[in-house]
């Protein structure tokens, strides 16, 4: 089993890498296989161009940044944590135009029935609003949402405050014994032929007709 952390903050290794890491530890400390992927600083938006649905081969046309690559990966993962910094009180604009691609192509072939969850990394505020955002790229691809014991944020401005906010340090390794458990119990239900929920062809509705 493997989960992949993505770093959706323009920096490498700061406090959203850092807030990664102690949920990553509680993975690998129960045989989870975990794999680290960073978006980068230069995430170009949708252009609703419809062009990845009409080649119908899984990958989106804008091929200079880190999308496609992460959709190869993705395919390989059992689960996934995506991480973003707080910016202005919502999540990064480079990790919202990564979902937007990323979620418009794989959200019913590669993420539907796989956990998920979201970390934020604030300096102060603005946390419960980037946790509400993201969380909805999740919630409407059938993933399981994997939650810990209060809601998934640290709070700093370099990776040493991080360390110092002792509560979201527990709240994410909390989270990563809750991502392991949530797959071992799906490996185990897979084990004894627990057949997964029907589909049914889906119904959509306009407000304008």
């Amino acid at each position: 089993m493997k989960v992949i952390l993505i770093n959706g903050s323009p920096n490498k290794n700061g406090c959203t890498k850092r807030a990664l890491n102690e949920v990553a530890s509680e993975l690998t400390n129960a045989q989870i296989e975990v794999e680290h992927f960073h978006i980068g600083a230069n995430v170009s938006p949708c252009t609703a161009c419809y062009k990845c649905v009409e080649n119908k081969n899984g990958r989106c046309v804008i091929t200079k940044d880190s999308v496609n690559d992460f959709l190869q990966l993705a395919e390989t993962a059992d689960g996934y944590v995506f991480g973003s910094p707080v910016y202005f009180a919502s999540a990064s604009g480079g990790i919202n135009s990564f979902m937007d691609r990323v979620f418009f192509v794989g959200r019913h072939k590669i993420f539907p029935l796989k956990p998920a969850s979201i970390i934020v990394s604030c300096r102060r505020a603005g946390s419960s609003a980037a946790l509400d955002n993201l969380t909805k790229y999740l919630t409407i691809s059938q993933m399981p949402v994997v939650s810990s014991h209060y809601w998934n944020m640290v709070h700093g401005s370099n990776p040493s405050q991080v360390e110092q906010d002792l509560e979201g340090m527990q709240i994410m390794r909390t989270l990563g014994r809750n991502m392991a458990w949530l797959l071992k119990s799906i490996e185990a239900g897979k084990e004894k032929n627990i057949a997964l929920p029907e589909k049914e062809k889906r119904v959509q509705t306009n407000f304008i007709r």
